[in-house]
This record gives C-alpha cells, sequence and structure tokens, in this order.
C-alpha cells in the first residue's frame, strides 16, 4: 500500500507553485501565492488509524491539512471527521490501482467511485485529486522501423483526460522521505533537515499515512520544525490562494444499503 504526503512551504517573496489542471487543456498551468510562511501538508492512503492521531498534530499546531483518500477501505467515519475538523479532503482513487495501466472506463471508474464515496459520507466532491504512485502518463504506441528500431510516441493520457472531464486538476510532489523505501524514521527526519537547510522557496514533499513511524514521529517533528521557523499550517486550497477545494458542498447522505465502504 502506498501513499504521498505534500508538503509546499514558502518563504520570504512571491512566487509560483506547478500544479497541473486538466480543464485547461491539460497543460501545466502555474498557480501563484503569496510567500507569507505557509506551510501546507497533505497525506495520501487514508482514511487510517493514524488520521485521528495527524488531524490532533496539525490543529495543536494551529493549523489544517490536505488528506487525499482512497475509497476501498473501512474507516469511512474518519472522513467525516476530517472534513469536521476543518482539513481538506482529496480524490486518491478508489483502490489504490496504478490509474496509466487502465483504460478510460477504469480509470473514470475509480475516479467516480471514491468522488460518490466522499459526497455520500461528507456532502463534498472534490476539486483535486492525486493519482496513486504520481503515475498519470498515458498509453504509448510503438511503431517497428525494421527489425532493430521500435519508437514510442504518446497517444492517450486517461488520467489527466478523465480527471479533466470530472472537474479536476491534479496535485504531485518533489520531495520524499523515502518511508515507503524502507527508511526509518531517524532517516526520513534527516532528509528533512537536509531539504530545510536548503532552503528551497517550496517543498513537496511525499510522506506515507500508513506508516506508524511517519504519523507519530516524523510528522510531528517535521511541523515542530518548520512551525518553529514562523511557518503557518495551511489547505492546499489555501496555499494556492483560496482555490475552492471541492467542487460542490453539500449534505451527506444517510447510511443504506448503497454505501460499500
Amino acid at each position: 500500500m502506498s501513499s504521498e504526503f505534500l508538503m509546499p512551504i514558502s518563504l520570504r517573496r512571491t512566487h509560483r507553485i506547478t500544479v497541473l489542471h486538466p480543464r485547461r487543456l491539460f497543460f501545466r498551468s502555474e498557480q501563484t501565492y503569496e510567500n507569507s510562511h505557509k506551510l501546507e501538508v497533505s497525506f495520501d492512503d487514508g482514511p487510517y488509524y493514524y488520521s485521528y492521531d495527524i488531524s490532533k498534530a496539525l490543529i495543536a499546531a494551529g493549523g489544517r491539512g490536505t488528506f487525499f483518500l482512497n475509497g476501498n477501505n473501512y474507516f469511512y467515519r474518519r472522513v467525516k471527521y476530517l472534513y469536521d475538523k476543518g482539513h481538506q479532503i482529496a480524490s486518491h482513487t478508489w483502490s489504490h490501482a496504478n490509474l496509466s495501466t487502465l483504460s478510460w472506463d477504469q480509470v473514470h471508474d475509480e475516479m467516480w467511485r471514491v468522488e460518490l464515496a466522499m459526497q455520500k459520507i461528507a456532502g463534498v466532491v472534490p476539486a483535486v485529486m492525486r493519482p496513486p504512485y504520481g503515475e498519470y502518463n498515458g498509453k504509448y504506441l510503438q511503431f517497428k522501423i525494421y527489425y532493430f528500431i521500435k519508437l514510442s510516441y504518446p497517444y492517450l493520457d486517461n488520467v489527466k483526460n478523465v480527471a479533466g472531464a470530472r472537474g479536476q486538476s491534479i496535485a504531485m510532489w518533489d520531495f520524499d522521505n523515502q518511508d515507503s523505501l524502507g527508511a526509518s524514521p531517524a532517516q526520513s527526519k534527516q532528509l528533512y533537515d537536509e531539504a530545510i537547510a536548503k532552503r528551497p522557496s517550496t517543498i513537496l514533499a511525499l510522506n506515507h499515512e500508513v506508516h506508524e513511524g511517519t504519523a507519530h514521529e516524523v510528522v510531528p517533528y517535521a511541523i515542530q520544525k518548520l512551525a518553529a521557523a514562523g511557518y503557518k499550517l495551511v489547505t492546499l486550497s489555501e496555499c494556492l490562494g483560496d482555490k475552492p477545494a471541492y467542487q460542490s458542498v453539500g449534505k451527506p447522505s444517510p447510511r443504506d444499503d448503497s454505501w460499500h465502504c
């Protein structure tokens, strides 16, 4: 099981953070936000056992986070809990499949099912999604020229096209704390220290909510280090200049036989 933790950090000058906007013909577009010491943290692959603890750590530091959630799990109460606590919830697909290997219909199903679950549980339809493993490149056509030369060309990106059709932007990362690769909490902390020491204008950091060491050691450590430096914890929507977190906001649905989580 894989998940990601996104952390853009703004310093003292205005700069740009790159987010994919499928609705804009799928070109890479830049969102500008004021660099006033903002720290945006997001967590993928939940809801999980540690959602409550992560939420409490963020709130204790005076901020909120963004949670990219899977649909095919049993922790549905945590979805409503996170939303009610003021965190942003977003799509991480239904079953955490590698979307770049799926057909249009399969990708559509992965996105639609988790959106429907969020709408039933929390009453919201997300405006942002993150593809599992960061895989959003589409299929390739292969042309054989003579017996020893093959050329491959991208011809279809189902992920960006389906996301665009469903009105969602795609959020990625640029830093990995390597917990999914076996890094210990101490090693992940060291990676954070090294990243912070470089003083980049932004950090999009990848962590995994499903690792206890990350939830109970690495995340509090990172929050403390950055908050002590004067950063304000905000959601992805707030970090991008109060961009809409949701396509629609309504009331949750009563639990019935149509619920599968």
